[in-house]
């Protein structure tokens, strides 16, 4: 005798068709986007689409602090969620985190690791939970958790093994992501400073000018070079002249704005764009970075104090150029007027009349 109605296998064969189309969107989604946000969105479509959760979660787990940051959250109080970290072992996600295993709890009342006092601080009541790891090579990377709540059915296993083969596509296109990212990284950066290389600087300043072009701002370009570096690397060694170069990549990285972009151009020369920046804003920003770097100190391997100073030039779309090209030679001309005025100095192009 047949176990299942005619009713209930027609809900079996749909449940499994749509898992089924499921599966292929997913691998469709993996393979046409590298964009780690777009994929995980596609993802958790999915995942609603099969298990309809009144609300769920994506958190990945901070590579530096290892703590679970809420990616992707679907909930009446999704807003609430931003910027909420979880520790290890911390609530259910955070056990799945710390241990690598899958949970399914029909009622979080009867199960202690379940973090009650966010119900209490979200005005939210949650009943059952499912929570599963996305692992790469064994590590987690992250946490799938769906939540219904009081009033809704419980999860079963059915929606386990689901939410399971889906944990792994989503840990896959996460890594993938990722690796295309770091790719990019070194094709774009500079290895020794962190900086863009002098190859998209070129791209970068195009791109800004004809930004400044159709809206009409203003755009300036900061040019310095580092000031003595020979006798640095005479005085030291070059591989202490090369931590020099570093440490001031790093530090022109740190304290420019969101919106600026620094590259390393070549040698000891580095290229800072400001987008909407006047002159006097850009020599300003230039003055404070040289009092910066009079005031740091560079220590040599042998622990000797290391005096650090550049020469700035400083040129501005549209009355000293006309183009990406002049205004970069513009802001070198700039530069080598201030070494010609002493170094460790900010001079701004002025073109003869």
């Amino acid at each position: 005798m047949d176990p299942y109605s005619n009713d209930e296998l027609a809900r079996l064969v749909e449940r499994r068709n749509n898992e089924l189309t499921s599966m292929i969107e997913i691998g469709k989604a993996l393979t046409s986007s590298l964009d780690v946000h777009a994929v995980l969105e596609m993802i958790m479509k999915q995942v609603d689409r099969l298990i309809k959760p009144k609300a769920w979660s994506l958190l990945l787990v901070d590579e530096t602090s290892q703590d679970l940051v809420f990616e992707i959250a679907v909930s009446p109080v999704a807003e609430q969620l931003k910027g909420i970290t979880l520790k290890q072992g911390e609530g259910i996600a955070g056990w799945v985190a710390q241990h690598g295993q899958p949970l399914l709890i029909p009622d979080v009342r009867l199960d202690p690791r379940f973090a009650a006092h966010f119900d209490e601080d979200l005005s939210f009541k949650t009943r059952s939970i499912i929570a599963v790891p996305m692992k790469i090579q064994e590590q987690v990377i992250g946490v799938i958790e769906l939540i219904n709540s009081y009033d809704e059915l419980v999860f079963d296993d059915v929606d386990l093994s689901i939410l399971t083969a889906i944990a792994d596509f989503a840990a896959i296109a996460l890594v993938n992501a990722r690796n295309f990212d770091r790719i990019n990284e070194l094709v774009l950066t500079d290895d020794l400073t962190g900086l863009y290389n002098s190859r998209h600087f070129g791209h970068l300043i195009e791109r800004e000018f004809l930004r400044a072009l159709r809206y009409q701002t203003e755009l300036s370009l900061v040019f310095l070079d580092l000031d003595h570096l020979k006798s640095i690397n005479d005085a030291h060694g070059h591989l202490v002249g090369s931590r020099m170069l570093s440490e001031l990549g790093r530090l022109i990285g740190r304290n420019i704005r969101d919106c600026d972009s620094a590259a390393r151009y070549g040698g000891d020369e580095f290229v800072i764009i400001l987008p909407q920046s006047g002159k006097q804003q850009a020599v300003s920003m230039a003055t404070k970075l040289l009092d910066l770097l009079r005031s740091t100190e560079f220590i040599s391997d042998d622990n000797q104090l290391i005096q650090l100073t550049a020469s700035f030039g400083v040129a501005t779309y549209p009355q000293d150029a006309e183009s990406s090209v002049e205004l970069t030679r513009a802001a070198d001309i700039a530069m080598y007027d201030a070494k010609m005025a002493g170094r460790n100095c900010v001079k701004g192009y002025y073109p003869i009349p």
